[in-house]
């Protein structure tokens, strides 16, 4: 079955690019230059009308947002274990950190990066408030290995890659606990092979 994924090295695209090393299946990748506006041509946006990456194509159906992406590509390669089945008791807390990612970390980080004109009430965001959001990934790192304990799976990806992405720019503290969680997710084979890739790829970009 053919997995195409729509990409831009480095983009939240290669959140996805880890996910698909993690699974181990054959997929294609079709790269689109940002600079060039390609995300924004018909073509693409014929794909995905957001004119955004990821979008992932899977035999013909397309599914585009992170979290749902990896979520789907869990969901249907199990061989891979990265999401535990209908009925595990551990669906519940996966799912509220898979999505937590895109819905409290990501504002977080965007709306304390990009100061309001006007600071929003806190009733009135969906994370409540930045420190709160740090403090309660924090204490979900914290006993380790990941997120479910020793099993690592879809939503650590998604958390992860946040982690690792705002510490890198300076956006989020660099707290001991999210610092040696990001360090056991580094030593991933999937996550440096997907590094490496990306890293080809900015460097022949354009």
């Amino acid at each position: 079955m053919a997995l195409i994924l729509y990409h831009i090295a480095p983009s939240r695209s290669s959140i996805v690019r880890w996910m698909l090393e993690e699974i181990g299946a054959p997929y294609e990748l079709h790269v689109l230059s940002m600079s060039k506006g390609e995300n924004r041509a018909p073509a693409y946006l014929a794909v995905n009308p957001m004119g955004k990456v990821p979008a992932l194509d899977h035999d013909g159906v397309v599914i585009t947002e992170v979290s749902a992406i990896c979520c789907y590509l869990a969901d249907a390669f199990p061989q891979a274990g990265l999401a535990p089945p209908i009925g595990d008791p551990r669906r519940g807390p996966y799912l509220k950190w898979l999505f937590f990612g895109p819905s409290c970390i990501e504002p977080a980080i965007l709306d304390r990066t990009f100061k309001r004109a006007q600071e929003a009430p806190r009733g009135s965001l969906g994370y409540g408030d930045f420190d709160t959001v740090m403090d309660v990934v924090s204490a979900a790192v914290t006993p380790g290995p990941y997120l479910l304990g020793d099993a690592f799976t879809a939503a650590d990806i998604v958390i992860g890659s946040q982690l690792r992405w705002g510490m890198m720019f300076g956006l989020i503290p660099t707290r001991p606990e999210f610092v040696s969680y990001v360090e056991r997710l580094n030593a991933r084979p999937a996550l440096q092979k997907a590094t490496a890739l990306d890293a080809v790829l900015k460097d022949t970009a354009g």
